[in-house]
């Protein structure tokens, strides 16, 4: 980037907020994927109004812009592939609104999630989209993943909670999609269209989600198995019986071992599958619920159940849950992380096939994830530095994700596509599918600047 272009843009935010220092732009230049690519220059607007100054000059110039939050993203979505601009979000945190008369609230994108439900609960309220990173990444980034989380199977997933947005476009544009309230149907739907857009179409500057009241009491179960088969098949038997619980994860026999070795947890003996399963609601019909999901579970060969009486309690079953992530880790210096979603009824099937693609390139694959929703994270675990081991998880992956669309599933369920998938969604997306879907970014980015490398393929 010339001195020029850096001072129109040192002019807009003020000098304090951008940077072509190296220790800046080595901070971000990565996300959750370990991808590593130096952005140009780092920028930290603080408003709408900056930001779409700083779009009209990049726009002009043909300078990529890389929006980025916490950069939690599992699909290198903020990573700069193409140098250019890292546009940081994080100076917009501020909770604009808790509106409890409308059960209503306003964000900007920096506000890290637990934060904001934090503070909605003080209020008597809920706002339930949970991924496993709450604690970290941004509404920002929630909103152009589209992320789900643990409650997913019963409240939905982001898409369904934001109702508004302010959006500035990669030409400078600032628009205001949706409305405030419950009911709108003036024209296309633009708020959809850009939640799980992953940061190619606009930029979000104020996000508007709607509230819940709490549920009136919450119920959780924990229940271990000596097969695979059985822990699926009471999935479907919870399911089959219209109870509908607010979480239902499944975790597998090479996650139960990891997280023993790194936390030092004493899994029953025999162990190979285990189901974590919460329900929430009215009182009186959490416990009948509780009482037939118990059933339920012995029905199915559990050998080994544990309900929660107390929070500390709850904690304690959670725990499992919370560190699998990091304890995988513990048994494997690397890992190839996948997000695929597949029918709840095709379950057992695709973890059966899952193992049959582990056992032919000779690698152990933890599964663990929402059963309740179908959507399971398979980890590829993988040792770096020995050669051609990359090349074959890759080769592992692109069976895997035949494998699922075979099943009538999704290569993500959450974490999107970004420049890791890319060149797998031709098996899902058709051709006619996806030349709309290269129209419409054209469309809103007609030089390619808003996070070009992601989601579509370069051939």
């Amino acid at each position: 980037m010339d001195k020029e272009t850096y001072k129109k843009l040192e002019n807009i935010v003020g000098k304090q907020f951008i940077s072509s220092a190296d220790i800046d732009r080595v901070c971000h230049s990565y996300d959750a994927t370990k991808q590593r690519h130096l952005p140009d220059v780092v920028i930290r607007p603080n408003s709408a109004q900056e930001i779409s100054e700083v779009m009209k000059i990049a726009n002009e110039y043909r300078i990529p812009v890389y929006p980025r939050g916490a950069a939690s993203g599992l699909t290198g979505g903020a990573v700069p592939l193409y140098g250019g601009i890292a546009l940081d979000l994080t100076r917009l945190n501020k909770i604009i609104e808790i509106d409890e008369a409308n059960l209503m609230a306003t964000v900007e994108p920096g506000v890290i999630i637990a934060d904001f439900q934090n503070e909605v609960e003080k209020h008597g309220l809920l706002y339930p989209p949970d991924p496993a990173s709450n604690k970290f990444a941004t509404m920002g980034g929630s909103v152009a993943e589209c992320s789900g989380g643990l409650r997913g199977m019963k409240y939905g997933v982001t898409k369904d909670y934001v109702t508004a947005l302010e959006v500035v476009l990669p030409t400078g544009e600032i628009i205001h999609t949706g409305s405030i309230t419950l009911k709108s149907v003036t024209g296309y739907d633009l708020t959809k269209l850009f939640v799980g857009s992953e940061g190619t179409l606009g930029i979000f500057t104020k996000i508007v989600v709607k509230l819940i009241p709490p549920p009136e009491r919450i119920e959780t179960i924990r229940a271990y198995f000596g097969s695979i088969k059985d822990s699926t098949d009471t999935v479907s038997s919870i399911i089959a019986n219209k109870i509908v619980p607010r979480a239902l994860e499944f975790v597998d026999e090479a996650c139960i071992k990891a997280v023993s070795v790194y936390t030092g947890f004493n899994v029953p003996n025999g162990t190979k599958a285990m189901l974590l399963i919460e329900l929430d609601g009215p009182s009186d019909s959490v416990k009948k619920d509780a009482e037939r999901v118990m059933q339920i579970i012995k029905s199915h060969n559990a050998f080994e159940i544990e309900k929660a009486e107390t929070e500390q309690e709850k904690d304690s079953l959670w725990a499992i849950r919370r560190s699998i992530s990091p304890a995988l880790y513990a048994i494997s210096s690397g890992k190839v992380n996948e997000d695929i979603c597949v029918p709840r009824s095709r379950l057992t099937e695709m973890l059966e096939k899952i193992a049959e693609i582990g056992k032919k390139y000779s690698f152990t694959i933890a599964n663990f994830g929402h059963a309740g929703d179908g959507n399971i994270h398979v980890n590829i675990l993988t040792e770096p530095s020995v050669p051609g081991e990359l090349e074959r998880a890759e080769k592992a992956v692109e069976e895997i994700f035949q494998s699922v669309v075979q099943l009538g599933g999704t290569l993500s369920g959450e974490h999107g596509i970004g420049n890791t998938k890319s060149k797998y969604l031709k098996y899902e997306v058709g051709p006619v599918e996806m030349k709309l879907m290269r129209e419409i970014k054209k469309l809103f980015d007609p030089n390619n600047i808003l996070n070009p490398g992601k989601i579509f393929y370069a051939d």
